[in-house]
């Protein structure tokens, strides 16, 4: 069956002519075409297993949910490799797509973090997991298996720099493994972790008449993205001057000492400065909005997930975390009501639609939306019907206003839904009860909306 499905994507979409590149992500298959006008949405909406269609940076993307996706990838990618060539080699190369500058700049922001997240994202739940042996007195506190958890928890969020200069360095062309050097260079135990400001004074370097603080970036993102950047830059102009027969030794060997250099004296103070103003601006409008801000936030989240800017802000979460007098994520809360009211006004579709076809995807696809999995139930259902989404804004809205009053925070990014009880725990009863409350706000708001605002259905 998903040989079949393989055969018709590649046909429906253009053929293997009209086809670039082909990629996926959790629930969505990707495709980089040449022609848009030659793909034919309608009959690739009613294939079987498919819940939607979008077009976002460039590319075609078809939704085949969680699980499924990895799959039919392993089909189309055979199929399309073993299919022969409909025109001359030459014409198969990439054309390279521009983007908007707002556009270009989420999607490297989203390539960068999004292969992390896993990372993150199981350090998160083991940290819930200590929370709730901690809360349920399931150990000790002095249990062995408590200190080797926290060890484990731990090292990603320790490892962060490292992982961002690694996958920053790959997604800018370069050598990630340089990449990690400098970052590694950034963090290294010889300079002062900044959590320690305050008990201790960095020592300084003088060079040339200037105090070089000998401030460490520890947890930092923004020092390490803006090193990796410039980085990039010395790497590849050298690539353009340096004879191939000495690249190996002479190319890493520059680019390490003129990035770190710079990367101490220059990038990493003004980074850290704008690092301090992004973060120290979020929490005035996080104390001073409060309510306001959490219903704005939440209304309008899923838009930003339809232009996919949403990724954009694993760079803002991961700084607040590091910050250390934030150290806790008061934003991913937010984003969480604003997903569950997708799958809320989704659960209303269900309900309401007649429609057979209608109801097989929107009930899945909204299970998925309360497990953080979005795409499925917006672009496949509340987009399509409008007012379905217009809905899961009211209900994100009104979830986000609670989540802010009752300042529920978690210890990690890239989780909502369900699974985000795991980074709230760790933070007390009080704080997941306030999370769950919110959690039921969000969902039965925005479902009783959808029914009030009712919609209109497609024909069969």
């Amino acid at each position: 069956m998903q040989k079949e499905i393989a055969k018709d994507l590649l046909l429906l979409a253009g053929g293997k002519s009209n086809i670039i590149n082909i990629s996926h992500c959790t629930t969505r298959l990707r495709f980089e075409v040449k022609d848009e006008t030659k793909i034919d949405i309608h009959t690739i909406e009613g294939l079987q297993g498919v819940q939607g269609t979008f077009f976002r940076y460039g590319l075609f993307q078809i939704i085949f949910g969680a699980g499924v996706v990895n799959k039919i990838y392993k089909e189309v990618i055979h199929v399309w490799e073993n299919t022969p060539s409909e025109e001359p080699a030459v014409q198969q190369k990439k054309a390279s797509r521009k983007l908007n500058p707002v556009a270009a700049f989420a999607k490297t922001l989203s390539d960068i973090f999004v292969p992390i997240i896993p990372a993150i994202t199981a350090s998160g739940l083991l940290m819930g997991l200590i929370g709730m042996i901690k809360v349920f007195h399931w150990f000790t506190a002095d249990s062995p298996w408590i200190k080797m958890l926290d060890l484990v928890s731990s090292t990603a969020f320790i490892l962060l720099p490292i992982l961002v200069g690694f996958s920053a360095a790959r997604q800018f062309g370069n050598n990630p493994y340089l990449g990690a050097v400098i970052a590694g260079f950034l963090t290294h135990p010889d300079l002062l972790d900044p959590s320690m400001l305050g008990s201790k004074t960095p020592a300084s370097l003088d060079i040339w008449g200037l105090h070089v603080p000998m401030m460490g970036y520890q947890g930092a993102i923004i020092p390490i993205l803006l090193s990796v950047y410039v980085m990039s830059k010395i790497e590849k102009l050298l690539k353009s001057i340096v004879p191939k027969s000495l690249d190996v030794v002479i190319i890493p060997f520059i680019t390490v000492m003129a990035t770190g250099c710079l990367a101490l004296i220059v990038m990493n103070p003004a980074a850290s400065i704008i690092g301090q103003i992004m973060t120290q601006s979020i929490v005035y409008i996080y104390d001073h909005a409060g309510i306001a801000a959490g219903a704005l936030f939440g209304g309008i989240y899923s838009t930003i997930v339809l232009s996919g800017l949403h990724h954009s802000f694993y760079a803002i979460e991961a700084t607040l975390l590091a910050d250390p007098h934030v150290g806790v994520n008061f934003l991913v809360p937010i984003w969480s009501m604003a997903n569950v009211a997708q799958g809320g006004a989704g659960l209303a579709v269900f309900f309401k639609t007649k429609q057979s076809s209608l109801k097989k995807i929107a009930l899945p696809a909204s299970l998925t939306a309360f497990l953080g999995i979005v795409e499925p139930i917006v672009f496949g259902v509340n987009v399509k019907l409008i007012r379905p989404f217009i809905g899961a804004a009211i209900g994100g809205a009104i979830g986000g206003a609670y989540v802010v009053a009752a300042h529920v925070v978690s210890n990690s990014y890239g989780l909502t839904g369900i699974p985000m009880i795991s980074i709230v725990l760790p933070f007390g009863t009080a704080n997941f009860v306030h999370y769950m409350i919110g959690f039921l706000i969000a969902a039965v708001s925005a479902f009783i909306a959808t029914l009030f605002l009712g919609f209109k259905e497609e024909t069969e």
